[in-house]
């Protein structure tokens, strides 16, 4: 039995007094930082008794850690186990932080409202601006915490310094997927883009949905396919398929910046020379050793 879903979500509303983060207060930036506001992103607020309860059987990662860290990185999977949408929890006054792309917003909130059943919560949108910076953090600044090169996450200030950062070519040295992309919901499997290696789901913590087939995953099947590193020689477009010398179907291009990209690859099938259109493609293998 599931509750009635809503139609529509209520629009945004404006955070106030203790419901923002304790960074909604004025920030004294290094000038050797660079940052800029990300208006991509939309804030889900969650509240009530609970919150923290409710968000553990959701969600891949331990959201009991969320006092201690101030910030994780996770992901909501359907029952099958397949991607549906990736966020970063923040914890706030009585009350979780949901930062996720505006594009998945509405879907994400409508199943969450889905599942909450008789839990004690209340699930609204808000209106909250995020910045993201490198460099020297400013106080209140959360550490991305899916890789030390993506910098830090500022809540409750849209703030603009310096040359905007290469977030493309930061993640695709990282190795780090986003959605739209390399991440595809109701189609990606979370350990092959590299959730384990960028804190993104915890296998002590318990029941979630998709944990089933996730944990079989990592513990009875060696992946196959996964989210590799490659140098193009030649212009190529993101969402090309990349073919093997003989013309077999070995993955996808997906983000690209300069001469670099990300690519979903069988590794199979990568290990010799590719080609994405014109332009050929080297996979580094070498960058999926560590998982």
């Amino acid at each position: 039995m599931t509750a009635p879903v809503p139609a529509t979500n209520p629009p945004a509303t404006e955070l106030t007094g203790t419901d923002r983060p304790a960074t909604d207060a004025p920030v004294a930036l290094d000038p050797a930082a660079r940052y800029a506001p990300d208006p991509a992103r939309a804030i889900l607020r969650v509240t009530g008794p609970d919150r923290i309860a409710f968000l553990q059987g959701m969600v891949t990662q331990d959201v009991n850690r969320l006092p201690d860290h101030g910030i994780l990185y996770a992901a909501l999977l359907t029952p099958q186990g397949k991607y549906l949408a990736d966020f970063f929890l923040v914890a706030a006054d009585a009350a979780v932080l949901v930062d996720v792309a505006g594009d998945l917003a509405d879907d994400l909130q409508r199943r969450l409202t889905m599942y909450k059943l008789r839990s004690k919560i209340t699930l609204e949108r808000v209106d909250l601006p995020v910045t993201r910076g490198i460099g020297p953090a400013p106080e209140g600044a959360l550490p991305d915490p899916r890789d030390p090169s993506l910098g830090w996450r500022l809540y409750g200030a849209a703030l603009n310094q310096g040359e905007a950062p290469d977030w493309d070519a930061l993640r695709i040295a990282a190795r780090v997927p986003e959605t739209g992309r390399e991440l595809q919901p109701n189609e990606s499997f979370i350990l092959e883009l590299g959730f384990e290696r960028l804190n993104g789901v915890d296998f002590r913590k318990g029941c979630y949905v998709g944990q089933e087939v996730t944990a079989r995953m990592r513990h009875k099947t060696t992946l196959r396919k996964g989210l590799v590193r490659v140098r193009l020689d030649g212009p190529a477009e993101s969402g090309t398929e990349l073919l093997t010398e003989d013309g077999k179907p070995a993955g996808t291009l997906h983000t690209v910046a300069g001469d670099r990209g990300l690519a979903w690859l069988r590794f199979d099938r990568a290990a010799g020379g590719l080609t994405a259109g014109a332009a050929r493609v080297t996979a580094d293998l070498d960058s999926v050793a560590g998982g």
